[in-house]
């Protein structure tokens, strides 16, 4: 990350950490204040506009829960599963069938 990129990520923790909106011309406000140069204005209104109505803080403490949906079926559910898959791979051949008769149409790569 750049000078610019860090500084704006830091001004923006320090607002959400203090509970203020997160702002551009806040934000810039903290650079400033921070004496840190050569940061341009759109690192403060990209920041800001990316983390408009959304709560920051909230984003740090949940950025691994994402990965829950995708956990294993508990044993009730398994069979029903194998099901979907099996299923899905029929569909899938399905296809690959439907791929593969379109070669049968005379049109080749080098004819």
């Amino acid at each position: 990350m750049s000078t610019a990129e860090l500084a704006t990520s830091y001004a923006a923790l320090i607002l959400a950490d203090e509970n203020v909106e997160v702002t551009a011309d806040k934000i810039t406000t903290i650079i400033k204040a921070a004496n840190i140069a050569d940061v341009e204005p759109i690192w403060a209104s990209l920041f800001a506009k990316a983390l408009e109505g959304k709560d920051l803080k909230d984003l740090l403490t949940n950025v691994g829960s994402g990965g829950g949906a995708a956990a294993a079926p508990a044993a009730g559910g398994a069979a029903a599963g194998g099901a979907a898959a099996a299923e899905e791979t029929k569909e899938e051949a399905k296809e690959e069938e439907k791929e593969e008769s379109d070669d049968d149409m005379g049109f080749g790569l080098f004819d």
